[in-house]
């Protein structure tokens, strides 16, 4: 036998790679193996671990939708916020791929998380000087810079811009007792329209249709008699009541959009707070010191509260500062029941957490908790912003704005102005039985 008739010698097959406990988890937590999540997490894998993409557990399970393992991940102290390479985090994977089941227990876990945490870190903050109020005062003392829709910082950071016109106008409108009386008044129009067409084809379809229908027909002529719905009752009641332009309150110029809007609703008085010398002086310039029924306040909404409040409540207020976190929004926001009308309107400019969307939406259930507590309630009105391309961020350093929905909130008491009176009435009348 020569060589070439000896048999090829066996190749070793390559060794199957040995996988870390934390990749055997990211690939449990794929497949949705509570099973193994838990035994893994009862070997201390750590709940924290992203692979070399920045994707953790947490993110492969909630794209998944395994709400059980997300469960147990999060119970382990996985944090939801982690983002990946590309910035998503757990929320946007579940989202992207249509778990709702996913990530509305990811969103009640965040809020609740926050919740807890931003108690315990106010506690421990007391008495400390406040990191967010250093970073305002740093504004405050930079130079500021008007180029037609835009105002710059000292560091090319956009505090307003002028796409934000549609929004504060929107704003406006929900704010100005003027504005919301005949927004009212269309809509108690347009309800009374649409019973009397109910009833018109109620009364054709009973002369031409037989008696199962001539019987739908009546009942139709019934509500029809009947009048508006309460809820379009109420707000034509209420827009009679509100005739007056009522007071309203902006916190922060910027570039006056939402201000130029007020004053378009000719409110009876209308309050601005401003604190940055350069827009105080924009504002003598362009004439907002000599309108009769404007008020400067001269300082940070802090620093003038005392006087806010010895003239409330208030018709309408609207809350956009700059160089303030979302500790400062809150602050504000523990003033509001003593601030705002009965029967008063309350929004602010909701871009928080405005590069990430589940962050956002975060912010958003977190601020309707908290004003709850307050006994406000607050509905948030989506509204189309259409793409903003690079040309509308020239010369800015950072785009502050990334989606194409904003999200506009409007705030009012909980219990209606009419109620509390009725309340009142039978509290009374018990009162003399």
């Amino acid at each position: 036998m020569t060589e070439s008739d000896k048999a090829p010698e066996a190749v070793p097959a390559a060794a199957e790679p040995i996988l870390s406990i934390e990749q055997q988890l990211l690939e449990a937590a794929a497949a949705g193996d509570l099973d193994e999540v838990t035994r893994l997490v009862s070997l201390e894998a750590d709940v924290d671990y992203q692979d070399e993409g920045g994707v953790s557990p947490l993110m492969k399970a909630a794209e998944g939708g395994h709400t059980a393992v997300l469960a147990a991940l999060l119970q382990a102290g996985a944090p939801w916020n982690a983002q990946d390479a590309s910035g998503y985090c757990a929320g946007e994977y579940a989202m992207g791929s249509g778990q709702q089941e996913a990530v509305d227990l990811l969103l009640d876990f965040a809020v609740q998380a926050e919740l807890v945490l931003g108690a315990l870190h106010r506690r421990m903050q007391v008495g400390s000087p406040s990191s967010s109020a250093a970073a305002n005062s740093d504004y405050l003392s930079q130079k500021l810079v008007y180029r037609g829709e835009q105002l710059l910082d000292a560091d090319g950071e956009a505090v307003m811009m002028g796409w934000e016109r549609p929004l504060m106008l929107r704003h406006a409108e929900l704010i100005c007792p003027n504005a919301r009386n005949k927004h009212e008044a269309a809509e108690a129009a347009a309800e009374e329209a649409t019973v009397a067409q109910a009833r018109t084809e109620a009364a054709s379809q009973a002369a031409e249709a037989a008696q199962a229908v001539a019987a739908m027909a009546v009942t139709e002529a019934a509500k029809a008699e009947a009048g508006p719905s309460s809820q379009a009752a109420a707000a034509a009641a209420a827009g009679g009541k509100r005739r007056k332009g009522g007071h309203v309150v902006n916190v922060g110029f910027g570039l006056g959009i939402v201000d130029t809007a007020i004053q378009s609703h000719r409110p009876d008085r209308h309050t601005i707070i401003e604190a940055h010398p350069d827009v105080l002086e924009h504002m003598a310039r362009t004439g907002w010191a000599d309108k009769p029924n404007v008020r400067i306040l001269r300082g940070r909404w802090q620093d003038v509260l005392p006087e806010l409040l010895a003239e409330a409540p208030y018709d309408g207020i609207f809350f956009d500062t700059y160089g303030e976190y979302y500790e400062e929004m809150r602050e504000f926001h523990m003033h509001l029941p003593r601030l705002l009308a009965r029967d008063g309107v309350y929004s602010f400019f909701n871009g928080l957490a405005s590069d990430n969307i589940f962050f956002h939406m975060v912010y958003c259930r977190l601020i309707s908790l908290e004003l709850a507590a307050k006994g406000l309630q607050t509905e948030y009105m989506p509204m189309a912003v259409s793409e903003l391309g690079d040309e509308v961020w020239q010369g800015v350093r950072n785009k502050y704005w990334q989606f194409e929905t904003y999200f506009l909130p409007e705030v009012r008491h909980e219990a209606p102005l009419e109620s509390v009176a009725e309340e009142g009435e039978e509290g009374e009348g018990d009162g003399e039985a």
